[in-house]
């Protein structure tokens, strides 16, 4: 999976490819080496960032504290890093995720 990778210090890194403005949250596939999901906000004072956090934490069981953007903060293509959570249980979670 290109777009996981474990942190030096033990956390994960999800690089992100983000659609705002989209009918619904969710996954949708792969963006070239980055996992492509749709945000209902729109890319506006922060509020796709906001949104994404929010839809991560759910979908890992994770506190929203656990996120951190750590770049693209105004591109489609962000980077976020994960703790609180394995690189296996991360995997797993996207593999199980219903396929669109």
């Amino acid at each position: 999976m290109p777009y996981l990778s474990q942190d030096k210090s033990g956390g994960i890194v999800l690089t992100v490819h983000v659609q705002p403005k989209a009918s619904r949250n969710r996954i949708i596939g792969l963006h070239g080496d980055a996992l492509k999901i749709s945000i209902t906000a729109p890319p506006v004072e922060g509020k796709a960032n906001k949104a994404i956090i929010s839809f991560l934490a759910g979908l890992f069981h994770i506190p929203k504290s656990a996120i951190t953007l750590k770049s693209g903060q105004q591109g489609r293509t962000k980077r976020f890093l994960l703790s609180r959570i394995s690189l296996d249980e991360v995997r797993d979670i996207i593999d199980s995720y219903p396929k669109t």
